[in-house]
């Protein structure tokens, strides 16, 4: 597979990453561990070099999933974990207070199995800890060798440059994709300037994009506190994956592909990390980074997506309340 840099750092990962979320805290048919161990290595195997995991996940459990998964491969793989939830649960608050940054790696390093973590993220950006003291902990993480980068997720352009001035970003996670693209009005020229990474999560919307839900979601299924998957939003919504998959089959790919081969045709530095439970999933991801779109399928995708207007947020309102819209 194809590598890429992410911005001006020097960190090269797998243009196409693994988010290891799903694995086994989404959707409520998450894999075992044995059978998630053995889709990480397969994901190594295929060219796959970069995975994102957090404490959150789990909690806990994600990160010994990705830790044992990805032990054999530990020089060859980039590996990404998050701080910043309180207790490790996203609905309980933030927490990014120096001391919780230190004792969450030294816990992460233990559950990934390694003695450095190669992208450490700020889950969310904290209102009660200035981004400076946030910045300067990860800094001297960073020179005690136990991170090699810092990366932010969720961050606004303001949040991002006063984090980039005492310890360089190297990448942002935030939500991208053609479900979902407000980064483009501020956030992606504000990386472009100053040369941060971009690492898309769900870039299929979370599974919306693949065109498999056309219908109310399983009862089981973590997307039902999600207003977009409501059964109303999800019906409204299917304008969208109905246009695109005109496309797609013009293309004869399919539409998961050709929402992967659009984000990865944005900029040569954004690196999207979908995931998945499924190995011809997995294979199918892959596929899209053989996908060339041209200049005029980029267009026409451009005013299809345009054209439609989406309904519902994209988060139950408590998580909606800790993004950084400083």
């Amino acid at each position: 597979m194809q590598k890429r840099k992410l911005g001006n750092s020097g960190l090269e990962v797998s243009a196409l990453g693994f988010g290891c979320m799903g694995l086994n805290f989404l959707d409520g048919k998450g894999l075992d561990k044995k059978d998630a161990v053995t889709l990480l290595r397969n994901a190594v195997e295929r060219g796959i070099i970069f995975f994102d995991t957090a404490e959150a996940y789990g909690p806990y459990t994600n990160e010994e999933i990705v830790g044992e998964g990805l032990q054999p491969y530990r020089k060859d793989v980039v590996i990404a974990t998050k701080f910043g939830c309180k207790n490790a649960r996203p609905t309980t608050g933030l927490d990014s207070r120096p001391e919780t940054i230190r004792a969450v790696v030294e816990a992460s390093l233990k559950r990934l199995k390694t003695d450095y973590i190669d992208l450490l993220y700020q889950h969310r950006v904290d209102p009660n800890v200035p981004i400076e003291d946030v910045a300067g902990t990860v800094k001297d993480l960073i020179q005690e060798g136990k991170v090699k980068y810092f990366g932010l997720s969720e961050a606004s352009a303001k949040t991002i440059r006063k984090a980039h001035s005492i310890q360089p970003v190297t990448a942002l996670q935030s939500e991208y994709s053609l479900f979902w693209r407000e980064p483009e009005n501020e956030i992606i020229p504000t990386l472009e300037e100053l040369g941060i990474g971009f690492v898309p999560f769900s870039p299929l919307g979370k599974g919306f994009l693949t065109g498999t839900i056309n219908s109310k979601l399983a009862d089981a299924d973590r997307r039902n506190v999600i207003p977009r998957f409501s059964e109303e939003n999800i019906k409204a919504n299917l304008v969208l994956v109905d246009a695109l998959s005109e496309i797609a089959n013009q293309k004869n790919v399919t539409t998961g592909q050709l929402a992967l081969a659009w984000i990865l045709a944005q900029k040569p530095w954004i690196a999207p990390i979908p995931g998945t439970t499924k190995l011809h999933r997995l294979e199918e991801n892959i596929g899209s980074t053989n996908i060339v779109l041209t200049a005029d399928e980029l267009a026409k995708i451009k005013t299809t997506v345009n054209g439609i207007t989406l309904v519902g947020d994209r988060y139950p309102e408590v998580l909606e309340k800790q993004i950084d819209r400083s």
